[in-house]
């Protein structure tokens, strides 16, 4: 079966907690694996394979030739012992591309543990001296194994591809979520109008506040860094902070969805900005960089390996690898381009709040302004999610009290009038 690489939680080796485990409320159930083990069986391993190492012969002389330090072989060791392939399988997996047989992570150990050429010119030699020779020592079995990956051929070019095409996608999608964060921040803190009805009231009752001091009074604007002290503000009678009484007040006359269940929140996500200010530019760029220059080494390689492979060995490397390389260098133009618009949308953003970089900073980072947005953000979400609860106990209330008015109304009789006067008895004589 394919592996599933997940961490393992054992109950019986949790410490003492009080909270119930999700785990301990799941039973397996029973299941027909069938059709599971046709869909995520290894199915170029048909037969139980041995540990690499066995396939390797074992010389019956007492003596055999270490070329390698005590550490290196043992680490080449434990590898060879963990493996349960053949070196055809692994052959047959960089040859073809195919990961099926050799997994990645198995790749990735494989290229690391492989011969320096200081080690292969060591085994070189000696198998040169020993040829033809009855009584010539045998290599032990970790320099075997180093010496048969070397004669795969390219090893450590195709392996070299195989892996930062497989670790190139996800390093784009990483950069690429992470731009779209900023982006979306951005775009929200600019163009969103219930974050300017926001900072509208702000500054409405700060202004009035303040009345006519003169270093604080009648202002247009106001720096950020106070949105995260108005929490602090208390009311007279301590029961309420300016933070509370703004969120309250947004929510009665700005939100006509507010106690519903269609209320949306008027900010940015508080995952969202924290998330964004953790984030650098510099990073960004550190990151295009190298892959940049790691995909111009494996264009390197590619090449290297189609200009002397043999025609028997050239497909499917070559095809793939060549379409490979011209979508990855179009899509690193598309990063680097869309890097650059979210820069310029970020820096239009600390412009369109007066943000001035902080002491020792030479352009404005992330963690500036969107740090003082988290910790907002953080703390008017607590306030509009209990505001929204007070205004659906209000809603409700009132729809009963209208309900039992409505009711009232409809059981409630008139009782017809009787006429008892001079005119009624005539009439009823005539």
């Amino acid at each position: 079966m394919k592996p599933l690489y997940w961490t393992r939680i054992q109950l019986y080796a949790k410490k003492q907690e009080t909270s119930l485990l999700v785990w301990e409320t799941i039973e397996e159930p029973k299941v027909d694996f069938e059709e599971f083990v046709e869909l995520f069986s290894k199915t170029a391993v048909k037969e139980k394979k041995q540990p690499l190492s066995d396939t390797i012969t074992k010389s019956k002389a007492k003596q055999v030739v270490k070329l390698l330090n005590n550490k290196r072989s043992q680490a080449v060791g434990i590898l060879m012992s963990s493996l349960h392939l053949d070196m055809k399988d692994i052959q047959h997996a960089i040859l073809n591309l195919d990961d099926n047989v050799v997994d990645m992570e198995t790749l990735q150990a494989l290229y690391e543990i492989r011969a320096q050429q200081e080690e292969l010119d060591k085994i070189e030699k000696h198998i040169k001296s020993s040829k033809n020779k009855e009584n010539a020592k045998p290599l032990d079995k970790p320099e075997q194994f180093l010496y048969q990956l070397s004669l795969i051929p390219n090893f450590s070019s195709r392996v070299f591809c195989i892996l930062f095409r497989s670790s190139f996608s996800e390093s784009m999608s990483s950069i690429t979520r992470k731009l779209n964060i900023l982006h979306k921040v951005c775009k929200a803190l600019q163009d969103r109008e219930t974050v300017k009805n926001i900072l509208g009231l702000v500054l409405a009752f700060g202004n009035f506040m303040n009345g006519g001091n003169r270093t604080r009074g009648q202002a247009d604007g106001f720096t950020l860094d106070i949105l995260p002290k108005l929490k602090d503000v208390k009311s007279s009678d301590g029961t309420k902070s300016l933070l509370s009484y703004i969120v309250a007040y947004y929510l009665k006359n700005f939100d006509e969805d507010a106690g519903r269940e269609t209320c949306v929140f008027p900010l940015p996500e508080p995952h969202d900005l924290f998330q964004a200010s953790q984030l650098k530019f510099d990073d960004f760029q550190k990151d295009l960089a190298h892959l940049k220059k790691d995909l111009r080494a494996c264009t390197s390689e590619v090449e290297k390996v189609c200009k002397v492979s043999d025609e028997d060995n050239l497909q499917p490397f070559k095809e793939n690898m060549e379409d490979f390389l011209v979508q990855a260098k179009s899509e690193l133009e598309t990063l680097d381009t869309q890097l650059g618009s979210t820069h310029k949308l970020f820096l239009d953003l600390t412009v369109f709040y007066s943000v001035k970089p902080k002491a020792g900073e030479k352009e404005i980072s992330p963690n500036t302004i969107f740090s003082v947005w988290h910790e907002f953000s953080s703390d008017f979400k607590d306030h509009w999610k209990k505001e929204n609860k007070v205004i659906l106990k209000e809603r409700l209330k009132a729809a009963e009290e209208n309900f039992r008015q409505a009711k009232e109304k409809a059981s409630y009789s008139v009782k017809p009038k009787h006429a008892s006067g001079i005119k009624a008895k005539l009439g009823t004589k005539m």
